[in-house]
């Protein structure tokens, strides 16, 4: 392999594809090297090292293509990290203590990378960036309208949150988890919630979650922010009786993307948010309201843009490739 600092990291997963593809091939445009590296795989396939000690410091990485180098790294795009696939015929206490390793030994061998100066896409040290009431709180000292917000494992202070939005009032996690408001079957997606649930809000002792007021749309909206770069994608679901709440439960056949436009002052507001949560790519997602208003709900610092560009031709792998092929450290 080169050694000329050459060499772009794409960390994702081995189900992961097209995005990847997309900024790999942007990247060999711009005449550096992609490197594909599936957390999945590691420690069975991948071969990390970190050395430590009075002569320096060292990171390689050993894949089926040879050996790397921490000084010929130029930058990561930490696009996924997951837990890794390990022998099924391990004892249970025995792999979680190897994933728990794993992992620990993963996050070091980037920190080795971040110390030598790599740029990071997004930072390694972002897990307060996607903390959904710290984004609301800057949002709202950036100037953008966000829904009246409740978080809350309080049943009572629940259903007075009710009453106040005049019932119409939505419920989401706080985290991608996969946990209901009864602690049974998958809870994701954003839904609407009726007197009939109020009734109903037991598993609330056993995880908190968010309600907000429930916003009119005329359409939704999904913006990728690059440095200082929107892309905007715009998706009506107001015909689709699951997706009216939540646009991802919407049929293919019910929703198409459209390109989007946020007003000047919004994006800007926008970019100035993404950059207080330290990150240089975040997807957010707004409400446009019938009367035009824009609503933020989030930015995901690793939220899916791959529809924007292969539905509407947003230059989105592009704008990420300029930013991981520029010189110079993490920003």
């Amino acid at each position: 392999m080169p050694s000329a600092r050459d060499i772009v990291l794409l960390l994702t997963h081995s189900a992961d594809f097209y995005t990847v593809d997309r900024v790999a091939e942007e990247l060999s445009r711009r005449g550096v090297r992609p490197l594909r590296v599936n957390t999945d795989g590691f420690p069975a396939e991948l071969e990390l090292t970190s050395r430590l000690g009075p002569e320096g410091d060292e990171v390689v990485l050993r894949t089926v293509a040879g050996e790397l180098r921490g000084e010929d790294v130029r930058s990561v795009w930490l696009r996924r990290l997951v837990s890794p696939l390990l022998d099924e015929s391990l004892e249970p206490a025995w792999r979680e203590s190897c994933v728990r390793e794993s992992k620990a030994a993963l996050e070091g061998f980037l920190d080795g990378l971040a110390a030598a100066g790599c740029r990071f896409i997004n930072p390694l040290r972002g897990e307060q960036a996607g903390n959904k009431l710290r984004q609301l709180r800057l949002a709202l000292a950036q100037g953008l309208e966000v829904p009246p917000t409740l978080v809350t494992n309080d049943a009572a202070r629940v259903r007075s949150f009710f009453a106040q939005v005049r019932g119409r009032m939505v419920a989401k996690m706080l985290t991608p988890l996969t946990q209901s408001m009864a602690g049974g079957q998958p809870f994701v997606y954003t839904s609407a919630i009726g007197p009939e649930h109020l009734d109903e809000l037991e598993g609330l002792r056993h995880s908190p979650m968010v309600f907000q007021e429930r916003i009119d749309k005329a359409r939704e909206l999904r913006v990728a922010v690059v440095g200082e770069r929107c892309f905007v994608g715009a998706i009506d679901a107001s015909r689709s009786a699951e997706g009216q709440v939540d646009w991802r439960r919407s049929r293919p056949d019910e929703v198409r993307w459209e390109k989007g436009e946020l007003p000047p002052e919004v994006a800007e507001r926008l970019v100035r948010l993404v950059a207080s949560l330290g990150l240089v790519y975040g997807a957010a997602d707004f409400i446009v309201t019938p009367e035009g208003r824009h609503v933020f709900l989030e930015v995901n610092p690793g939220g899916e843009w791959g529809m924007l560009e292969k539905d509407l031709g947003l230059p989105i792998a592009a704008a990420l490739a300029d930013a991981l092929a520029s010189e110079g450290g993490s920003p």
